[in-house]
């Protein structure tokens, strides 16, 4: 896909994006009644307060009578750049009207958040945080911490692959030592990174992932981090280096590898990957079927196996909670189908 292609994609999106992370961080409780399942939301709970920069999830909790439940965890789209976890509601609240899940929706910073100064490895470790948080408290809201779903559209899906090809890749130092990991930005009390990684505390039980990026190191190659970029534009950001300006891509590969999934996959003798289902349109220009396909056969070269899935005749972000006149989806009518193969993949899972 060329900048101009690029561009005018972003542009297409732009009636649609959500420019600010911000949130009121006062708790909301309500409770829904229908034909589908009952259930309750809680919204903008604290999870982290990096530097001050609150940090919040909503967690949709089904009302159908069972003791536990399996916790699905959404990471939101947007470049990195855009949007906050409100484009999942649509998707939050569809989850939980069909199945028997919790969902933690998530709210995680962006690189123009903090004065247009975090960094790409920090975003990952807000991540990383806030499975770690769901996993100590989500008890208190009936979900069963040993069984968590990952999940993410387009950048939500990098995070969420991030955290099962990075997840014992975990230093106190994050990226400022003379080795490259991450510092979480939530850890269990008494817990140090170090810690989390030696007892395999990100382990997570499944992913679904939705267009998702993987090659950070590729596409700052191809000008991620240049004005061409429209997203740092939409998300209201100076373009820079997704490290800061100290670091480019072409002197500092390692750093940029280090964030991007298809680098960091091991052998299945090595670690063993949860089940995958990956999700695209057939008509993505930005995630294209064929990049999603290369993935699945790294990973099959490494002796992991995953389910693939086709959305016939749709683009990118087919997900978000609302309509988009130009790329021609709307949630309604285009999420539906998606959402039920996930349901499908998880129920295969966890309740058979």
């Amino acid at each position: 896909m060329n900048y101009l292609s690029k561009i005018i994609f972003a542009l297409l999106l732009i009636p649609i994006t959500i420019f600010s992370n911000g949130c009121d961080n006062n708790l909301i409780t309500e409770t829904s009644f229908n034909e589908m399942n009952q259930f309750e939301v809680t919204k903008n709970i604290e999870w982290a307060n990096p530097n001050g920069h609150s940090l919040t999830m909503d967690i949709y909790v089904p009302q159908t009578g069972k003791d536990s439940y399996p916790v699905l965890a959404i990471f939101h789209g947007g470049g990195w750049l855009i949007n906050n976890n409100s484009v999942m509601d649509s998707m939050s609240t569809y989850i939980v009207q069909h199945g028997d899940y919790i969902v933690c929706n998530i709210n995680y910073r962006l690189l123009v958040d903090q004065s247009n100064t975090v960094t790409m490895n920090q975003i990952v470790e807000d991540a990383m945080g806030a499975v770690l948080w769901i996993k100590t408290h989500i008890s208190n809201y009936k979900g069963n911490p040993s069984k968590i779903i990952l999940t993410g559209d387009s950048a939500g899906g990098h995070l969420a692959e991030m955290i099962i090809t990075a997840g014992t890749m975990l230093e106190s130092d994050g990226f400022g030592g003379e080795s490259l990991g991450f510092n979480p930005t939530f850890l269990p009390e008494g817990k140090r990174a170090e810690d989390v990684a030696a007892d395999n505390l990100l382990e997570v039980q499944a992913a679904i992932l939705s267009y998702p990026a993987f090659d950070i190191y590729e596409a700052c190659l191809g000008g991620m981090e240049k004005p061409s970029n429209i997203f740092w534009m939409l998300g209201q950001g100076n373009p820079r280096g997704i490290f800061g300006n100290d670091f480019n891509v072409e002197e500092n590969s390692e750093l940029y590898k280090a964030v991007s999934t298809n680098y960091l996959l091991k052998d299945k003798s090595e670690m063993t990957y949860p089940p995958h289902l990956f999700i695209v349109g057939t008509n993505d220009n930005l995630t294209t079927p064929l990049s999603i396909k290369k993935y699945i056969s790294q990973l099959e070269e490494k002796g992991h196996t995953a389910e693939y899935w086709e959305h016939e005749g749709r683009p990118h972000a087919f997900l978000d909670s609302w309509k988009n006149q130009f790329l021609g989806t709307e949630f309604r009518k285009d999420a539906p189908p998606a959402l039920d193969r996930m349901l499908e993949f998880m129920n295969n899972l966890f309740w058979d």
